[in-house]
């Protein structure tokens, strides 16, 4: 995912940073998968519920890839965007950026996508229709279609 949106005010968007900590490791010492996993849950519900102004459900999480352990005492950035919209879903991509903040060192550590379900009083309710614009958002949402027809087939 590239970056190229304000993060502070584009309702599409948005920019989380945790500090991995030791309560976070597993049995090899680096950032559990589980942890992290949770944590992704977490934006994907923040993201997507900035943009669809109600509570969401994750529906599935397609694609996750764990490029690169993370060390504990790294400072982990999720850049978070809507990449596609339906009646009353949304997918959200996610990028990990892993920061070594002593070297002063960056990896991709991890991508991923959730499903997310609008829902209010127990039902799923209409969601703002999403039209991509730039190249960016328009391969993104091509992508997004692309993986949902993978997923009906399955």
């Amino acid at each position: 995912m590239e970056t190229t949106y304000d993060y502070e005010m584009d309702p599409r968007v948005l920019r989380m940073s945790i500090l991995v900590s030791p309560s976070m490791a597993n049995f090899n010492g680096v950032m559990h998968g589980g942890d992290l996993l949770k944590i992704l849950d977490q934006v994907a519900y923040a993201c997507a519920t900035k943009y669809c102004g109600v509570g969401v459900v994750t529906m599935a999480v397609d694609s996750v890839t764990f490029k690169h352990p993370i060390p504990i005492g790294s400072l982990l950035t999720f850049l978070a965007s809507i990449n596609y919209t339906g009646n009353t879903s949304c997918e959200v991509g996610i990028k990990v950026i892993s920061e070594d903040i002593k070297n002063k060192f960056v990896t991709h550590c991890n991508s991923c996508y959730f499903t997310m379900v609008a829902i209010e009083n127990g039902k799923k309710v209409k969601i703002p229709q999403f039209e991509p614009k730039t190249e960016i958002e328009k391969r993104r949402w091509n992508k997004a279609i692309e993986r949902k027809k993978k997923m009906l087939q399955k």
